[in-house]
């Protein structure tokens, strides 16, 4: 009899939002009319067994780690399945915040007609995201490394200028001196922390190469490549971001999800433009900005109609805003190319 109750409940599941997290899963579903049917709590194994045997219905995630697994899991299954972003869910939270409360929330907020959903990573698209991220780690690694170097050897009277090229280039000359005055275990301390820095140095080249074989075969790649600013990095992570370009009905959509945007503070009719919002992907817009710095330091040698632009905004408001403003640019390019799926054109003064 009970097993019969359960069956009709999931029969009547229209709604159905769900708190992830990596062992215990909170369910909130409604019905046609948003009358609350379903309040459950589950484990990741009988998570996975319960949505299977569910009717398809519109199924509400928030976005999170190993919320993309689940959303590719329940698609299989025929359930549509939306990812929102935390920020979005939080104004459906009501009184106290805790797993059954979020999923409620999540539920109510997957239902509303104007919600901005987050679109879907498949396999590749995170295969090359996690290229990314473990080539940021290492760089990050490696920079640590070099700094240690410079530190420790400043300890000792040896100066090495900033730069890591300056450490490849200086620290064997100091291993083979042998009139710096440097000890026997600091030589093989050394030498240890240089060897672990090429080393770090050939994964890092391993990973740029494996990024450069990915986008040799993406049209997408190809496309953005063509843009002033834009290169193998940036090329890659922006087509692993955007799973689907038309999710976006404007350039300055794109460019408003990658936080290049001003923030706004306007009331009573008067527009109040702050700084950019920085939202979104913090690594992909790092990448544009550092594109769009690269264009602006030569933007002085060209003569056509787009720097002179950047010339005009450098000369008005300085380098930064127009590093920033040059990145709002090249994401707006990028919105275009991959929708019309053409090529960069420069345009003649």
């Amino acid at each position: 009899m009970k097993h019969n109750n359960v069956i009709e409940e999931q029969r009547k599941v229209k709604v159905l939002g769900i708190d992830l997290a990596k062992q215990s899963f909170q369910l909130h579903g409604v019905d046609f009319e948003g009358k609350v049917i379903l309040k459950k709590k589950l484990n990741r194994k009988q998570l996975s067994i319960f949505i299977a045997n569910l009717p398809p219905c519109l199924i509400g995630l928030e976005a999170c780690g190993g919320s993309h697994y689940w959303v590719r899991l329940f698609s299989q299954w025929g359930h549509t399945v939306r990812m929102i972003a935390p920020q979005f869910v939080k104004p459906y939270v009501k009184s106290n915040k805790n797993d059954a409360v979020d999923a409620e929330a999540i539920c109510e907020a997957v239902q509303r007609p104007n919600m901005r959903f987050v679109p879907n990573k498949d396999i590749k698209q995170q295969d090359v995201q996690s290229l990314h991220r473990v080539r940021s780690q290492l760089v990050a690694r490696r920079t640590s490394q070099g700094n240690q170097i410079r530190g420790l050897l400043l300890e000792y009277g040896v100066v090495i200028p900033k730069g890591i090229g300056h450490i490849r280039k200086k620290t064997p000359l100091i291993l083979e001196d042998a009139e710096n005055n440097l000890s026997l275990l600091f030589q093989e301390l050394l030498k240890e922390l240089y060897d672990e820095m090429v080393h770090l140095d050939e994964r890092i080249n391993s990973l740029e190469k494996k990024l450069e074989n990915i986008c040799v075969h993406n049209k997408d790649c190809q496309r953005l490549l063509t843009i002033p600013g834009v290169g193998l990095l940036t090329a890659t992570a922006l087509v692993a971001a955007i799973s689907d370009i038309t999710v976006f009905k404007s350039g300055r959509e794109l460019a408003a999800c990658l936080g290049l945007v001003p923030r706004q503070n306007s009331t009573g009719g008067k527009p109040t433009l702050l700084g950019i919002s920085k939202r979104g992907d913090c690594y992909l817009r790092t990448l544009l900005i550092h594109g769009g710095r690269s264009v602006v330091r030569v933007a002085h040698k060209h003569e056509d109609s787009r720097n002179q632009w950047i010339k005009d905004i450098k000369h008005r408001r300085g380098e930064n805003i127009s590093n920033v403003a040059v990145a709002n640019k090249n994401a707006r390019i990028a919105w275009a190319l991959l929708t019309k799926k053409e090529v960069y054109q420069a345009t003649v003064a």
